[in-house]
């Protein structure tokens, strides 16, 4: 998902074109198969990159324990984008380039997986974007093509906007709504037009869209003029941090109205930032929910937890389903080569992935369910499945 206005400087794009051919070669030859696990490990949206390296991790460490693939161990290399675009396209060019990997999975922002996906598709190198759900990722705007090396694992923002403004109609049943978007996220844009598109078709209607800007600290400005509104409730499809300043100063004015927002949220900073209380009455749609009763799910759930010491939240179990579904697709290909890891990835079909069995469409998408998470004295409840 995220931050937008980001540029992939001249000087970067001159070494791709450079380089480019580099990276089909892939490392084969090794002792190792390199797989690149590309997350915001430092900056803003931290807390997504840290828990989705561990994910992937994990789901290595298992494969290695079985003895890897195509008679090799396999080998994580880590790079921080730094939760900037700018920096996602230099640190996927040291991985296609210098790192020699196969293949690159992660990155949770929508701005920094098309930022890597432009140097993916450059160098001919395998990437699945993890949580990055807005369109553009795997479709070029500019012509409207499916990019050739750039895949998916999650839902993407129409249909997750669709399910937002649905539940808001229908388990809510509420019918007047304010949007408060970031103006400088691919990701908040994004889901704010399939939400309000979704809500409007139906009976809602939207009174009024106030933006604000990522790293802002005081919202009561915005939020004063949207409590005259007396909207019935409030969209907000934005990040965590941002998201828990904005909930917790609306309280405090005396906003009490639902507040719903986008996968975004999934943080255990939201409830850090935005306290306990003023998140109450407040829901998020999402990729996955650690009470899925699912056997598996739950297995996982207990295997992430002995590893960190905490539950995973649905950056690390996307990240564990993207090396698996990046596993299988080499297992089937029978080879370590890009080209071919690209070819059989387009095939994957009804993959028994942890949030549920994926297939990746024509445009490289995953097709798989959604879940509604309600917020409830500072900790997630499993609300409702919503399948596409």
């Amino acid at each position: 998902m995220n931050k937008m206005g980001f540029k992939v400087i001249g000087l970067s794009l001159l070494v791709l074109l450079m380089v480019g051919i580099l990276a089909g070669c892939g490392n084969s030859a090794s002792k190792d198969i390199k797989i690149g696990i590309l997350n915001e490990m430092t900056g803003g949206n931290a807390t997504f990159g840290i828990s989705g390296a561990n994910g992937a991790k994990m789901a290595i460490k298992e494969a290695n324990a079985k003895g890897g693939i195509l008679g090799k161990q396999i080998q994580a290399v880590v790079a921080d984008n730094k939760s900037e675009p700018s920096e996602a396209a230099n640190a996927m060019t040291k991985l296609a380039t210098q790192d020699r990997v196969v293949a690159v999975i992660g990155t949770f922002s929508s701005s920094n997986a098309i930022a890597s996906s432009n140097v993916a598709e450059a160098t001919k190198l395998p990437y699945i974007a993890v949580g990055a759900t807005n369109p553009k990722v795997t479709v070029d705007e500019k012509n409207g093509n499916v990019k050739n090396y750039t895949f998916r694992v999650c839902f993407i923002d129409p249909f997750q906007g669709t399910v937002g403004a649905n539940f808001v109609l229908n388990t809510l049943k509420l019918n007047k709504a304010v949007m408060l978007v970031d103006s400088s996220s691919d990701y908040s844009k994004g889901l704010a037009n399939f939400f309000r598109e979704a809500f409007t078709k139906g009976s809602g209607s939207v009174l009024a869209e106030e933006a604000y800007l990522q790293k802002d600290q005081d919202f009561k400005t915005i939020l004063t003029k949207v409590k005259a509104l007396n909207p019935e409730v409030i969209y907000l499809p934005g990040y965590y941090e941002e998201v828990g300043k904005i909930v917790k100063q609306a309280r405090e004015i005396g906003i009490t109205v639902p507040i719903v927002g986008g996968d975004g949220w999934d943080s255990p900073k939201l409830v850090e930032i935005g306290t306990a209380a003023p998140l109450n009455n407040t829901y998020f749609t999402n990729h996955y929910s650690p009470d899925d009763t699912n056997p598996t799910s739950q297995a996982f759930v207990e295997a992430y937890k002995k590893e960190y010491g905490q539950a995973p939240d649905a950056m690390a179990v996307l990240s564990y389903d993207a090396i698996n579904i990046l596993l299988d697709a080499i297992t089937r290909a029978n080879s370590a080569e890009p080209e071919k890891i690209r070819e059989a990835l387009t095939a994957t079909k009804d993959f028994p992935a942890i949030t549920g069995a994926t297939t990746l469409n024509a445009t490289h998408d995953a097709v798989k369910n959604a879940v509604i998470i309600e917020m409830k004295d500072g900790k997630q409840m499993f609300k409702a499945t919503v399948k596409p």
